[in-house]
């Protein structure tokens, strides 16, 4: 900064983080590019906050990189000016975002600091802190691209009297929010009168595999994520995961054409088989099948969920789509999405330190090789690596019900998904994990583990047929290790189990068992827990 520069006086320090690439950014509103600075931070800090998958890294580089050159149209007078300023890896000396933001403040001396709610509860906190310590006073606006705020999720999970209810279920919740919002409903009722056709979105490919799948879009790698790209291999070269297959949507003109290829492509199909997980032995078969993509969009704010839920209701009323399929999808967004926003800030900071099992064990060195010969875990974690990408079945069902039956520490598994997966923002990667896939936090808003035998990969992909383990054994040197382990978990959690009507019957078969059954899969359980890394 020039001695002019600083002479002038500044009235907001306005920041944008990188989830938050949408025009209408709440603390955008007001600028005025004579007296306020917008400023934009790349920082390594940020991508080894966790030991971040490089695609994620360029995602979201680049994405922030053509989104300040959008704002440079908008504003064109402040950003070419005296104050905004973008940040770039490699050009600064700032490690973390909060040692750039504490710069900004000592030189401009700003009256306000303003910025959109984060996403993130330790960047809140930073900033919290810092603006505490410069004596500066700090707005943080609520962030209206969601259509539930934190006040109203607080109000909505709040029983009037003790603060909270007992249980927060996202179905209820859900029907809310289609009420609400007049999505799919036929005046007080949901339109084809039932809420939810989750039951009917749970198919499997059968013997023939997925038949027909809709290539993914492809995205123009223009010179602006090509630097990124170059950059990131340069920067961050034993970071995971790789760029082969980079083809995630970096500006709102690609996210919008995403959204409508799906729509037109994918959304009639995506229902039925949105569960089922296949191993790609057909180059010809996408490995995203017929899911959306759009969650790296909806994360960055390139999309706006309102924007998506009318053009899937509108899909479905011009082209008689099935209803099964754009409730399944709209539920994810309306529903989903954003019950787990709400429970992310009402729970935090005592989610991130969850550990209802008191689970320790390390995560097995294959969650980051795919170098196991459980060929599920294999082959998610493989594409994993590739894409940066894996579906909510692959994730929740596969890698993330490992980490509870193998009795891997939370914290641990949670730093792994919001690394290596490009759509991760902790909002939602935390609860997930956290809530649905690790039970760490003890059932908040689930009524359950979620946990199955090798059973169910096997009926809901191609990846048992070629594994060295057999899903139907409990135990033995062909046992699949999955089910010895979902065994273990239920003969050691039984009494709880027990008590659960949703989980009741799942245990009445451990009754079954003889003494000799029960201890053999004990003992096998505690030699495939002494060596994880080798399975």
């Amino acid at each position: 900064m020039t001695a002019e520069k600083r002479q002038k006086p500044v009235r907001n320090l306005i920041l944008i983080l990188g989830d938050q690439l949408n025009l209408d950014n709440p603390a955008l509103e007001g600028f005025d590019a004579t007296q306020d600075c917008i400023l934009m931070v790349e920082c390594a800090g940020e991508a080894a906050h966790v030991w971040s998958h490089k695609a994620r890294i360029v995602l979201f580089l680049s994405a922030m990189r053509h989104f300040y050159d959008c704002l440079a149209t908008q504003y064109p007078c402040g950003l070419q000016g005296i104050y905004s300023r973008y940040l770039k890896l490699g050009e600064h000396e700032f490690d973390s975002l909060k040692a750039a933001w504490a710069k900004h403040i000592d030189a401009l001396k700003p009256q306000k600091v303003i910025i959109c709610e984060p996403g993130e509860y330790r960047l809140e906190q930073d900033l919290i802190a810092l603006c505490q310590e410069k004596s500066v006073q700090l707005v943080i606006r609520d962030d209206t691209h969601f259509m539930c705020s934190k006040a109203d999720f607080k109000h909505w999970a709040s029983d009037g009297k003790s603060g909270s209810k007992k249980e927060l279920r996202m179905e209820f919740f859900y029907r809310q929010m289609r009420q609400k919002f007049n999505v799919l409903m036929d005046g007080k009722n949901p339109v084809g009168g039932v809420w939810n056709y989750d039951a009917e979105n749970r198919k499997t490919f059968g013997k023939l595999g997925p038949q027909n799948v809709p290539k993914a879009p492809k995205v123009n790698i223009d010179a602006v994520t090509q630097q990124v790209i170059d950059l990131v291999e340069q920067l961050f070269p034993n970071h995971p995961g790789s760029l082969s297959h980079f083809i995630w949507p970096v500006t709102r003109m690609q996210a919008l054409k995403f959204l409508d290829d799906f729509i037109a492509n994918k959304l009639a199909g995506f229902g039925v088989h949105q569960d089922a997980m296949w191993q790609e032995n057909d180059a010809k078969i996408s490995p995203y099948l017929w899911h959306s993509l759009l969650a790296t969009s909806l994360n960055l704010k390139l999309l706006n969920p309102r924007e998506v839920i009318a053009a899937a209701v509108l899909a479905y009323k011009k082209n008689q789509l099935p209803l099964a399929s754009v409730e399944g999808f709209i539920r994810q967004i309306l529903g989903w999405r954003e019950f787990i926003r709400g429970v992310y800030w009402l729970d935090m900071p005592q989610m991130a330190n969850g550990n209802h099992y008191q689970h320790t064990r390390q995560l097995p060195r294959w969650y980051w090789s795919a170098d196991t010969h459980m060929n599920c875990m294999k082959q998610t974690i493989k594409q994993t690596m590739q894409h940066g990408y894996a579906h909510h079945i692959q994730r929740l069902m596969v890698t993330g019900m490992f980490g509870i039956l193998a009795e891997i520490n939370p914290r641990e598994v949670e730093a792994w998904y919001l690394a290596v997966y490009v759509d991760a923002v902790e909002w939602v990667e935390l609860p997930n994990v956290a809530g649905m896939a690790l039970y760490a936090n003890g059932g908040r808003f689930t009524s359950k583990p979620y946990v199955a035998s090798g059973a169910y990969i096997k009926r809901m992909s191609n990846y048992c047929s070629n594994c060295r383990y057999k899903p139907e054994l409990k135990t033995g040197t062909l046992a699949c290790p999955t089910t010895t382990l979902y065994w273990n978990f239920l003969i050691k959690h039984y009494a709880t189990f027990a008590r659960n009507p949703r989980t009741a019957l799942m245990v009445k078969n451990v009754q079954r068992f003889s003494a000799e059954e029960v201890a053999a899969i004990q003992a096998q359980s505690l030699q495939l827990l002494s060596k994880l890394d080798d399975l």
